[in-house]
């Protein structure tokens, strides 16, 4: 079964290209969403491993719906990775001090990407992302070497 994603952006043309690059590398794009009520009603219906959310939402926060989600009982146990065509640096510290599981430049979108900040916390053992082992064994080229659920 591969991963299950969740994207939200208020651009229909990334959107597209982002299901588009993410389903040829192996990921299943279950839902898209363009606003916060969009993307929690899709979280809590989907139930995704991973919900890919831009910072920049035309007139809401990234950083408001990746805290909604995290406070969520019914969304589960999905990581939430914040994307942007800005530079990691202009949101070094909202991105810190959110509950989200890493960053991904949207110029550097990829499974093999996600996998890595999915990777990078279940090393680190935060709590939250108990999913994040089982989820990474479902990407391309990591067969049978998903990680024990915490």
């Amino acid at each position: 079964m591969p991963l299950c994603c969740l994207l939200v952006d208020d651009n229909d043309a990334f959107l597209e290209a982002a299901r588009v690059l993410l389903e040829r590398e192996g990921m299943q794009v279950a839902g898209v969403a363009s606003n916060i009520a969009g993307a929690l009603r899709q979280a809590r219906a989907l139930r995704p491993d991973v919900i890919l959310v831009d910072i920049g939402l035309g007139e809401e926060s990234g950083f408001e719906l990746a805290r909604l989600l995290a406070a969520d009982g019914q969304v589960g146990r999905a990581d939430v990775v914040l994307i942007s065509a800005q530079a990691e640096t202009d949101y070094t510290d909202l991105i810190a001090e959110s509950p989200a599981a890493g960053f991904l430049p949207k110029s550097e979108l990829s499974a093999h990407r996600i996998s890595q900040i999915l990777n990078r916390q279940l090393r680190a053992g935060r709590p939250g992302f108990q999913l994040a082992g089982i989820a990474i064994g479902r990407l391309p080229g990591r067969r049978g070497q998903a990680y024990a659920r915490s």
